[in-house]
């Protein structure tokens, strides 16, 4: 019997895996990174952007990380088909041999984007990573398309993700912060998400303080950046992005204090952005938007009296 394209595709895949850490490759490709509980009734502006984003292209959705993975389906599946996508496709990964398969394969044959639903981002990483799957989102990202995350699904796009850790109370040496291997698809960063609602912030302090290169990005639900990998994110949604930048850090007691001790971290530079604002990545320095240029670009009506105060 001929092998098929898509059997020949897993082959090269299993025989050499598409990373995105590779440098050879320069992917082309655009992340939208959301906080969690984004909005699904009313203006639904973060996945709105997305919609627009993919277009006539064909979305994948990857409930990967839920219980409930059916569910999760059907609810994006209704969401992004009212929103115009009209080729919306399901990404069923139950095993890590599903990866390889040749389902999961013709699923993303042709896939612009590819959406990563909330749950647990342990069982989305411990069933796809290096897997040809995974190999395959990595060449959508290369070739252009987009990645999206929310909640679980967007601690796993970065380098390294954030599983667990105590945000409420101010860090401890050795506080319990589980920190592991992500996709790396948004490098020299760690997201967190839902931050603000669950009073994140001591816990992504914990995190820079151990490593002051990598920024900490904290994601209020219902927000998202939308990021050029290495050059710059655009803030959407109605919270905020709180980042947090080590480069400017000048001791933290880290190695020299008891484990039981509480974290000291000075200098740490602390901005909180809105929709409409803008970061950039290689200067690390902040600019200011208008969030009804957002609203503008999505085609969502405002009342007069909003529009005048954000002006």
């Amino acid at each position: 019997m001929a092998t098929s394209n898509t059997e020949r595709k897993i082959r090269q895949f299993l025989d050499e895996p598409m990373r995105p850490g590779d440098p050879r490759i320069r992917p082309k490709g655009t992340l939208l990174i959301i906080g969690g509980h984004e909005d699904k009734e009313n203006d639904k502006v973060i996945l709105r952007e997305l919609a627009r984003r993919v277009g006539s292209g064909k979305l994948v959705i990857a409930p990967i990380a839920s219980e409930r993975p059916n569910e999760m389906w059907e609810t994006y599946e209704t969401v992004m088909r009212g929103l115009g996508v009209r080729h919306v496709h399901h990404l069923r990964i139950e095993t890590r041999e599903d990866g390889s398969s040749v389902r999961a394969m013709k699923t993303l044959e042709d896939a612009t984007a590819v959406f990563f639903t909330g749950g647990d981002q342990m069982r989305i990483t411990s069933m796809i990573g290096d897997t040809p799957a995974f190999s395959r989102i990595c060449e959508i990202f290369v070739e252009g398309g987009i990645i999206a995350g929310t909640s679980a699904g967007a601690s796993v796009l970065s380098e390294t993700m954030m599983v667990s850790g105590d945000g409420e109370a101010s860090h401890r040496i050795d506080a319990n912060l589980q920190l592991a291997p992500g996709f790396g698809f948004a490098r020299d960063m760690v997201i967190d998400q839902h931050f603000a609602e669950r009073g994140r912030i001591n816990r992504l302090l914990g995190v820079v303080g151990q490593n002051p290169r990598v920024l900490g990005i904290g994601i209020d639900e219902n927000t998202a950046i939308e990021l050029d990998p290495g050059v710059s994110f655009r803030v959407f949604g109605e919270g905020g992005v709180t980042v947090l930048n080590g480069a400017t850090v000048t001791m933290t007691n880290i190695a020299e204090e008891d484990r039981d001790r509480t974290m000291s971290i000075y200098g740490v530079t602390l901005h909180v952005l809105s929709q409409g604002d803008r970061f950039d990545l290689r200067t690390r320095t902040p600019r200011l938007g208008r969030a009804h240029e957002i609203e503008d670009e999505l085609g969502i009506e405002v009342d007069e009296d909003s529009a005048a105060a954000d002006d």
